[in-house]
């Protein structure tokens, strides 16, 4: 696949390198390649950046050229979409198909629409679809994005994306556009294709909400803080990559002691917990589980909740940012008297356990092969309501152990094969 993500373009270098070590290990020589023709080269013609101000229930029409800035004519190109939550594929052309990608690593869930040209695309000519291909701007719109390809070799989406939904609407075609300035020769980045990226904005909110459970028992009990993160909509949320959508910022009761810890001590008697994925589904609810001891009853003890984190101009309804969980201690004196003495009375901390956790419902959906959600839970891919598991803030990702290039030519060979059955299922990593 040529217009691979960042990384995949490595593993094919490696999977090379690795199949000339089994060769030699069998005492041959990797051969040279004989084919001198010259790569395709296909170059998008601008696109905005961005696009802002539309509204849900309605439409958008994408607007697409390129050239062929190669010396070769081509008999075959292929024009990708895709899209994020918020938006959604009209109906297509027969010659395009529907893909539905479910999310993985830090990539939400996308729909792809992949549309073949069988016909001449000459050398030095600005060509574009006959009519453009229309989105539906969906009522939880909010921040989307849009990856627009050409390319030569029609690269699909991913192994899990199952088998395409053909278009139903009439077939279009390509038409030159001999108004428009083609691309210099030679200007292409990238051997055989060329993106766009988009980021399409809509006129909506989202409504973040933090909520808590009831705090009560006696000196010495250890009792459950549930503290929730609700999104209320209309619109889904959509982050940067590696960043929270926003964070809450939970103060521990004066007069207990953390037990267990799902977030990140900022300070004593503070945490901060972040979301599962740079994204929240419109109605998700994310669940932080810590546990309290109480060790005295102090009064007016209460837990604090207060989102904090990256701005928020979509939330237009401050006042459910922050919540105040009173603390109800029976059995125990007021002040400084009853209990342990082992906790501090500004909400202190002592134990915790490492790392966010928590439960997670519309979170983000099951990874496809190329990619797997490492925050630490599953997810069920799909629309809001869903039920993901998250350990911590958003999920990170790891580097795999290196593998040895020596052994015998048996094993040799064995690597070689595996490494193209890894090339194999990173085909998701491409979009």
């Amino acid at each position: 696949m040529r217009h691979a993500a960042p990384g995949t373009r490595t593993l094919r270098q490696a999977t090379g390198a690795l199949g000339a070590v089994a060769l030699m290990a069998l005492g041959a020589s990797p051969a040279v390649a004989a084919d001198s023709t010259p790569e395709p080269q296909l170059v998008l013609g601008e696109m905005a950046s961005t696009v802002d101000g539309l509204k849900p229930g309605s439409t958008y029409d994408v607007p697409v050229s390129f050239t062929n800035t190669g010396t070769e004519a081509l008999d075959k190109v292929y024009v990708q979409y895709s899209v994020t939550h918020g938006l959604s594929h009209t109906e297509l052309p027969s010659n395009c198909g529907l893909y539905d990608v479910g999310s993985y690593d830090e990539i939400p869930d996308e729909s792809y629409a992949i549309c073949a040209f069988d016909q001449t695309v000459e050398p030095g000519v600005v060509y574009a679809p006959e009519k453009a291909l229309t989105l539906n701007v969906l009522g939880h719109a909010l921040h989307d994005e849009l990856r627009v390809v050409v390319d030569t070799d029609g690269s699909l989406p991913g192994d899990s994306g199952g088998q395409p939904v053909p278009g139903t609407g009439p077939a279009v075609k390509l038409v030159e556009r001999p108004d428009a300035t083609p691309a210099a020769p030679g200007s292409g980045e990238h051997e055989g294709w060329d993106d766009a990226n988009i980021s399409v904005n809509a006129v909506n909110t989202a409504d973040l909400q933090v909520s808590g459970s009831d705090l009560s028992g006696e000196v010495g009990d250890t009792v459950p803080l549930d503290v929730k993160l609700t999104n209320a909509g209309p619109g889904w949320v959509l982050g940067k990559l590696d960043t929270s959508v926003t964070k809450v910022r939970v103060t521990i009761p004066a007069g207990t002691t953390v037990t267990k810890n799902p977030c990140t001590k900022v300070a004593t008697g503070v945490y901060e917990c972040g979301t599962a994925q740079r994204w929240l589904n419109e109605g998700s609810v994310e669940t932080r589980s810590f546990k309290l001891r109480i060790d005295k009853a102090v009064t007016g003890a209460k837990a604090t909740l207060k989102l904090t984190g990256q701005a928020r101009p979509y939330d237009k309804n401050p006042e459910n940012d922050t919540a105040q969980i009173p603390l109800d201690v029976t059995g125990g004196s007021s002040g400084n008297g009853g209990g342990s003495s082992s906790g501090s009375g500004d909400g202190g901390s002592t134990s915790s356990t490492g790392g966010d956790s928590g439960t997670s419902t519309g979170g983000s959906g099951s990874g496809s092969s190329g990619g797997s959600t490492t925050s630490g839970g599953s997810s069920a891919s799909g629309a809001s309501g869903s039920v993901t598991t998250a350990d911590g803030d958003l999920a990170s990702t790891g580097s795999g152990a290196t593998l040895p290039l020596a052994g015998a030519a048996a094993a040799a060979v064995a690597v070689g094969a595996g490494a193209v059955i890894v090339v194999r299922r990173r085909r998701a990593a491409q979009q």
